[in-house]
């Protein structure tokens, strides 16, 4: 017997566009988001005991990457975008059934009157009003394998930008969220098939979008304009 999914919460942060996400969960441990559940779910007694984990994994759909189609090899951005490797050796969104997967830190629980129980939880990439399908507690002394091997994925877990962010630029974004933007700029909002010097680009965080260029590993954001 096959099983529905039904849509059991939503994701809030701040990424309304997928472009700029990072590409993992955890990469950025400050960036936040919120867990709001769907009405039906909305029963404190379904998180009773959560409160006990320090993190949690999130199942969620790739919603901005339907397809009716799928292909069983896909070219991992990081890569360039010119090699291939097979879909099911990837986190690509680009899945037969695009799920993905993420484990945040469960930062606190707060019991909303109208909402009911909303999660509070940091290391996020997703982008805002994300459909999540089901959360689970992470067991560290499970889930956790320190001798685990990342296969090509191993050769860019230290990758990252020098952020040359202007004065005049960065006193436009709230001090709270300085950090974490900055964090967000060094790990390369760009696809990695795009290696253009002269060219500006550019993504929406919180109301503004951020633009910037990259030279040389140097990322240097040239306007902040608010939406």
């Amino acid at each position: 017997m096959e099983l529905p999914l039904k849509i059991v919460a939503r994701i809030r942060t701040d990424f309304p566009t997928k472009f700029g996400i990072p590409r993992q969960s955890g990469l950025v441990e400050s960036l936040k988001g919120m867990i709001v559940f769907e009405p039906e779910y909305r029963n404190p007694d379904a998180v009773r005991g959560l409160e006990g984990f320090s993190h949690i994994w999130l199942i969620w759909q790739f919603s901005e990457s339907l397809r009716e189609t799928w292909s069983a090899t896909v070219r991992p951005p990081r890569l360039g975008g010119n090699t291939r490797y097979g879909v099911f050796a990837t986190r690509s969104p680009f899945r037969p059934n695009p799920l993905g997967l993420s484990s945040v830190k469960l930062d606190s629980i707060e019991l909303d009157a109208k909402l009911g129980p909303v999660l509070h939880v940091s290391g996020v990439d997703l982008m805002d009003t994300t459909p999540i399908y089901d959360i689970k507690p992470y067991l560290p002394f499970i889930d956790s394998r320190p001798e685990a091997i990342g296969g090509f994925a191993d050769a860019f877990k230290e990758y990252a930008l020098e952020v040359e962010f202007p004065e005049k630029w960065i006193n436009f974004i709230p001090i709270e969220r300085r950090e974490t933007l900055i964090e967000v700029l060094s790990n390369d909002p760009r696809p990695s098939y795009q290696d253009d010097a002269e060219r500006i680009y550019g993504f929406e965080f919180m109301q503004y979008d951020i633009r910037f260029t990259v030279r040389d590993g140097i990322l240097s954001v040239c306007e902040v304009v608010k939406l």
